[in-house]
């Protein structure tokens, strides 16, 4: 399974994805309800259609704050120049493998490669 962030969802959004649209088609990817939050911030086209469709695909398990604040701790996960929500989806990864993660934030894609859960996409 894939998680894609909010960077390659507002790609995508914006141009097109051909990677992306083919692992919405195979089933492969789920959704962190944090990325549907940030998406719904911005602008989006057919808003209400995006949204519901995003909402209906199979949502990543989210941690709660004292399993995410272990996992800072624990995984060292301070003073790598990635905020709240990437850490929100890098501990939706580790409770859910074999989940991968797709970012193109330079930070984020830096901590999951470190950890081996980056999808290696475009």
């Amino acid at each position: 399974m894939i998680l894609a962030d909010t960077s390659v969802w507002i790609d995508h959004f914006r141009s097109g994805n051909k990677e992306l649209q083919n692992a919405l088609n195979s089933g492969q990817v789920v959704i962190h309800p944090w990325i549907v939050a940030e998406l719904a911030l911005g602008s989006l086209r057919d808003r209400a259609k995006t949204l519901a469709m995003l909402d209906l695909l199979p949502h990543a398990r989210v941690a709660r704050t004292n399993e995410l604040r272990l996992m800072i701790e624990a995984r060292h996960l301070y003073n790598l120049g990635i905020g709240l929500t990437d850490a929100h989806l890098i501990a939706s990864v580790f409770l859910d493998p074999p989940t991968l993660l797709w970012t193109r934030d330079r930070h984020l894609r830096k901590v999951s490669e470190g950890f081996g859960i980056h999808a290696n996409l475009p």
